[in-house]
């Protein structure tokens, strides 16, 4: 099976870019997701003392993870600058001042899939809903595993399949172009873990279904985190009027009690070197 996606990256880029100001007030699923990842972390006795937040967007992760271990060295990496400047916004001016402030986390821009890192150096690595932005998650789990030292903690979530379906059904009778992302499949992520040497690879996988008055709030929401369609095969143009009045017509067969329903499927996985 092929698993590279034909991610468009300078695409990715500008869309994180322009998506950064205004992402924490959609950021719904990042959050509730972090959320329950984080709660994972009580039943798993361990304590890094070098943590790299691979995909750390505003900040939200790693705020939470300094609060859980007060001593740890949080290196952040995200693909857009603009997000770093977001997530350094939201710590209070006074906050960033010793000796209110350790400078426990450090800000990297930079690809999850080339990490600018030295072998063997980083106790965990955390990962929010990144992964689905990889082009080769083959080489991501690589670069993961070197990182990583002995004995290391891979914890993460990403997206799977059945992620935006409602989106995938209408579009498909509008045109012959994809109008979601590809996502790998959960069993198929626990195989590339095994084979680029983790160990004990643990998985499960939930639906987590968001609710909208209409289509239009929905792909704003997706709009304001960056979650434009950035695959190859993607429609470079607009949808015209006679093809989206259709899709939102279709769209509206799925409504039930008054709402639109955007279905994720959350993937949850963790590793260890």
């Amino acid at each position: 099976m092929n698993y590279d996606h034909f991610i468009d990256k300078r695409q990715l880029r500008r869309s994180f870019e322009r998506a950064a100001a205004g992402y924490d007030q959609a950021a719904v699923l990042q959050h509730e997701v972090c959320n329950r990842m984080l709660s994972r972390l009580d039943y798993i006795k361990y304590i890094p003392d070098t943590l790299l937040d691979a995909g750390s967007g505003t900040g939200y992760g790693n705020r939470k993870l300094v609060m859980r271990y007060p001593s740890v060295r949080v290196i952040a990496i995200d693909i857009a600058m603009a997000m770093h400047s977001q997530a350094r916004s939201l710590i209070p001016w006074w906050k960033r001042l010793p000796p209110f402030y350790k400078s426990n986390i450090n800000y990297i821009c930079g690809d999850i899939e080339q990490l600018p890192l030295k072998d063997s150096g980083i106790g965990m690595v955390w990962s929010n809903l990144t992964l689905q932005w990889c082009d080769n998650i083959k080489q991501t789990f690589s670069e993961v595993r070197r990182v990583l030292k002995t004995d290391g903690l891979f914890m993460f979530s990403t997206l799977g399949p059945d992620t935006l379906k409602e989106f995938r059904q209408v579009f498909s009778g509008v045109d012959k172009y994809r109008h979601t992302n590809r996502f790998t499949d959960m069993h198929d992520i626990g195989d590339l873990l095994a084979h680029n040497g983790f160990s004990t690879p643990v998985m499960d996988m939930e639906y987590i279904t968001l609710t909208y008055d209409d289509v239009v709030s929905a792909m704003r929401d997706l709009k304001a985190i960056g979650a434009h369609n950035i695959a190859d095969g993607r429609q470079r143009g607009l949808t015209g009027k006679n093809g989206w009045r259709r899709a939102v017509e279709s769209y509206e067969t799925f409504r039930i009690e008054g709402k639109l329903p955007v279905t994720f499927e959350v993937i949850y996985g963790h590793a260890w070197k």
